[in-house]
């Protein structure tokens, strides 16, 4: 988390959440976007295919789902160990 989190301190790294509107809304990291796991087979082709994404959730488990699933759609992702919970920074 330290290095995703100096790299996105850096960079305006695109980064989706892809836990609940209201666990979002709550406090997320800052610019990610959501797009909730629940609704992501309805979403995910608001992506664009050439963009490289890091996948987050509040602790790793729905991102690695989602990860895998964008994966096999054709999307270059990254999930980021540790989620939310590892955030160093300030939430948004």
């Amino acid at each position: 988390m330290p290095e995703f989190y100096q790299e996105a301190k850096r960079h305006q790294l695109p980064i989706i959440d892809v836990r609940e509107i209201d666990e979002y809304e709550a406090g997320h990291v800052p610019n990610a976007k959501n797009l909730p796991l629940s609704t992501l087979g309805e979403t995910f082709d608001t992506l664009e295919k050439e963009q490289e994404y890091f996948i987050i959730c509040q602790s790793g488990g729905r991102s690695v789902r989602a990860a895998e699933f964008l994966s096999q759609q054709g999307y270059d992702v990254t999930n980021v160990m540790g989620g939310t919970s590892s955030w160093p920074g300030e939430m948004a």
